[in-house]
């Protein structure tokens, strides 16, 4: 398909060189539209990389109904763009940059190198082939005289003239990487519709372990393990999986996976009591009965691990949490069924995998163009939605990119 002649006379800026703001330029490279991306930081996708350290989990294997259930109460606005632009299609795009990818025993989606740095490497050089042009260490500051966007660099303060801008700056998780959130209070001036930034996929606090729990056993995994707490709203939430006992609470998929109703519930009632079930595959009468039996002269730690299989970092909690319960088999039973454990905090923003809040769609329209910014689209992190992780987030931004370039485009087209 030709470029249109006027959309190739148009430049547009992309701000922020994560996967949101990179496809962006990719959908509008496609048009025949000049794309050039800042960055604050000396190379782009840096959050994209670190994120691939330990396995870049790409995208999710479930079917579309589940995985938009992923996305909680902002489900209706992503559901377009992720029909448009979801898992298969993101599998199917990744396998044109010449990168295999394959499903692992979770349903998550991994490049078959596992790592991060060969698919943006392909990607960057694609990119550079269509003529997307990279402009790094360039701080985004706003809008200067004449409507001119502008930059803090090396070289000093500089401006840019672009026809429309996609601002994919992510949220303010990660600050280091460049996605510090300092975006938001300055849109809001603006007069922009921008919801609280809150930690996302992120750990909790109690009120304080003991010295001896953290020195012992901070960073020991908890597995398996089941957590249960009611939610502000009176609902049971519960799952089952693997967490992480830190020197301040825990963390970890499972916790991971329920951070947004814990966070919720936290902010809405002041701390929130969960449940931990540390036998989730054995019932309390069976436990009862097991831990009934003879001690002999064997220490409780021995019983326990010999009895019900629990021992190291959870026999510590049961003595942490339920130090009276420990005397007699039934109540031991209850507390390794049952045992009570109070999230005071979460832990802070810039340590969480990602962020909720930010730019909230009711402020934009179907393009994803801020209404109180003509010719400003916003993609990726820098909107109002979350997800755990498992691949999630990375689809919505991939998406939400796409559909922001797509924007662009529309506006561009029906300006000329």
């Amino acid at each position: 398909m030709s470029a249109n002649p006027a959309l190739m006379r148009c430049r547009v800026a992309i701000v922020g060189g994560g996967p949101a703001g990179l496809m962006a330029a990719e959908t509008l490279a496609a048009a025949g539209i000049a794309a050039d991306v800042f960055d604050a930081m000396p190379s782009v996708g840096r959050k994209f990389l670190l994120a691939g350290i330990g396995g870049l989990n790409i995208t999710h294997a479930e079917p579309f109904e589940p995985f938009m259930a992923r996305y909680r109460e902002r489900e209706p606005v992503l559901r377009p763009l992720l029909a448009a632009f979801g898992a298969d299609a993101l599998r199917e795009w990744v396998h044109g940059l010449g990168i295999t990818t394959f499903v692992g025993s979770s349903q998550r989606v991994f490049p078959a190198e596992m790592k991060a740095a060969p698919l943006l490497r392909a990607w960057l050089h694609r990119l550079r082939e269509h003529g997307v042009r990279f402009h790094t260490r360039h701080r985004f500051e706003g809008w200067g005289e004449e409507g001119a966007l502008r930059f803090h660099t090396p070289a000093g303060v500089q401006d840019y003239a672009a026809d429309a801008v996609v601002l994919a700056m992510g949220g303010a998780s990660w600050g280091r990487l460049g996605s510090d959130g300092a975006w938001a209070p300055w849109l809001a001036g603006q007069g922009v519709d921008v919801a609280p930034l809150r930690p996302a996929n992120c750990g909790f606090e109690v009120a304080g372990w003991s010295p001896f729990l953290v020195e012992r056993f901070a960073g020991a995994p908890l597995k398996p393990v089941r957590l249960s707490f009611t939610d502000a709203q009176g609902h049971v939430q519960t799952r089952e999986g693997e967490a992480v006992l830190t020197a301040q609470g825990i963390e970890g998929s499972l916790v991971y996976a329920l951070s947004a109703p814990l966070r919720d519930t936290l902010l809405a009632q002041g701390a929130v009591h969960v449940v931990l079930d540390l036998a989730p595959g054995r019932t309390e009468a069976a436990l009862a009965a097991a831990l009934a039996l003879p001690r002999q002269k064997v220490s409780l730690a021995s019983h326990l691990r010999k009895r019900a299989g629990i021992d190291g970092v959870k026999t510590a909690l049961l003595h942490e949490c339920a130090p009276d319960a420990l005397a007699a088999p039934e109540t031991l039973a209850r507390a390794i069924k049952h045992l009570p454990v109070t999230l005071v905090a979460t832990r802070p923003l810039d340590e969480a995998i990602s962020s909720a809040g930010g730019v909230r769609f009711e402020a934009l329209d179907a393009g994803l163009m801020v209404q109180a910014l003509p010719g400003v689209f916003c993609a990726g992190e820098m909107l109002d939605w979350e997800a755990p992780t498992g691949g999630y987030l990375l689809t919505a931004c991939f998406a939400s990119g796409r559909a922001a370039g797509q924007g662009a485009v529309a506006w561009l087209q029906a300006r000329e």
